[in-house]
């Protein structure tokens, strides 16, 4: 969490205006604090390196190929600058939206996210606590550790559920039919892994390489040097397999006896008019997640379903694709008012969460952020993380002049700054 001296260069003009004299000023540390109690999302992404191997901390943290997107999404929403307005009237300010005929009190979803539960117990579970806590809504993943029926049955507001369009379609129709009984009000259709993105740090952690001995061992040796992880997962985390998968690869023990299902359910032959099957076995709210295109997100639109998260997968699929930052401005101009428009990628506090409300988007999903919360400090990092957003948010909505979510919009945004200016953003929330 600690930063590190800078030395920069500055230019000064002398007395008579016409010299120029430079020197050198040495910048403090960025931080010098006692690193007691994390802060920020930032600080949990570091207690979730420390405490998790390597091989696991790479799967959260990572992205395709050079990571250059993984890395734009952040850096888009770093370059937007938020206009400072004073002597506004801030006394009252209200964070919470209407969604899909649901109430949240932050206009945040926790993303799905496979293979969580081998960061920490049952951590799906945990996240869903959280969640409900913040009155917030959860989203569980095909590919979760803990299947739909736990996650159901250890709260009482109903998860989402998360499905890909696979080869097997009566299992799909399968899980559909789960999701159903367990009283989820929203199935996110995830649409952008038609084919999976090469991760370089997941190949460089020998994941689907074979390896030496030496490898091996040095592989095993990065699990056994975590012990508390090792006992958490091994003792408290079981059974360590895809729960919701568990009828299609009968006797499976762990998650890697799924992996050869798992790969080849990804189907590259999924086109717009499978959206008819998906509507014939699910009679919910249906969202498409991994749109990046107004072109695609008009065809979403005129196809009937409910709402679009606009996404890049974190820059977990295709690298060199624009931020979603940038992007969600043009897409919210192509879908109008049809439906709402959710966003993911980069969002590391409550400041940016308003950023993204502010370009036009309904509600944010949070994928790294409670990521790296819950690998380090399970239900309790999460909903820490959830407060962090709402006080970071209230601090931005206050000194930005805004007293609800229905006030944001391009005015919010400095237009000089790189990113702000002619945005086109609309509120949302009318």
């Amino acid at each position: 969490m600690r930063g590190s001296a800078a030395r920069v260069d500055l230019k000064m003009l002398g007395d008579a205006g016409n010299r120029a004299e430079t020197f050198r000023y040495d910048l403090p540390e960025v931080d010098r604090s006692l690193d007691l109690v994390p802060a920020s999302i930032t600080d949990y992404r570091e207690l979730a390196r420390r405490r998790l191997p390597r091989q696991l901390f790479d799967y959260i943290d990572g992205g395709a190929y050079a990571e250059n997107t993984l890395r734009e999404n952040i850096a888009a929403l770093h370059e937007i600058r938020l206009r400072q307005r004073a002597l506004c009237d801030v006394s009252s300010i209200e964070l919470g939206t209407d969604l899909f005929g649901q109430s949240l009190a932050l206009p945040v979803i926790l993303a799905p996210l496979g293979l969580a539960g081998m960061w920490i117990s049952r951590a799906e579970v945990q996240a869903a606590r959280a969640a409900q806590r913040a009155a917030v809504p959860f989203c569980e993943s095909t590919v979760s550790i803990c299947s739909l029926e736990e996650v159901a049955a250890a709260v009482s507001t109903p998860p989402w559920f998360q499905l890909y369009v696979m080869r097997d379609r009566s299992y799909a129709e399968q899980l559909m039919e789960r999701a159903q009984r367990a009283r989820c009000p929203v199935l996110v259709l995830t649409v952008d892994l038609a084919v999976v993105g090469a991760r370089y740090r997941d190949v460089r952690n020998g994941v689907n390489v074979r390896l030496t001995l030496t490898q091996r061992l040095r592989k095993t040796w990065d699990l056994l040097s975590h012990p508390g992880w090792l006992f958490d997962i091994l003792l408290r985390g079981r059974p360590l397999t895809f729960g919701n998968l568990e009828a299609a690869v009968p006797g499976a023990r762990s998650p890697t006896a799924f992996k050869r299902w798992v790969d080849a359910q990804w189907d590259a032959s999924v086109t717009w008019e499978d959206l008819a099957w998906v509507r014939k076995h699910w009679s919910g709210t249906l969202v498409l997640k991994g749109i990046l295109d107004a072109e695609d997100a008009r065809r979403a639109a005129d196809a009937g379903v409910d709402g679009i998260v606009v996404s890049n997968h974190g820059g977990r699929q295709l690298d060199d694709v624009d931020a979603t930052a940038r992007v969600l401005p043009k897409v919210v101009r192509s879908v109008g008012d049809r439906l709402p428009v959710l966003v993911d990628g980069g969002v590391r506090s409550g400041l940016d969460v308003v950023k993204m409300l502010s370009l036009g988007a309904r509600a944010v999903m949070l994928g790294r952020a409670w990521a790296y919360a819950v690998a380090a400090a399970g239900e309790a990092g999460v909903s820490h993380v959830l407060s962090l957003l709402r006080e970071e948010m209230t601090v931005a909505m206050a000194l930005t002049g805004r007293r609800s979510l229905a006030e944001l919009g391009e005015a919010t945004l400095d237009r000089d700054s790189p990113r702000s200016r002619d945005t086109g953003a609309q509120s949302r929330f009318d």
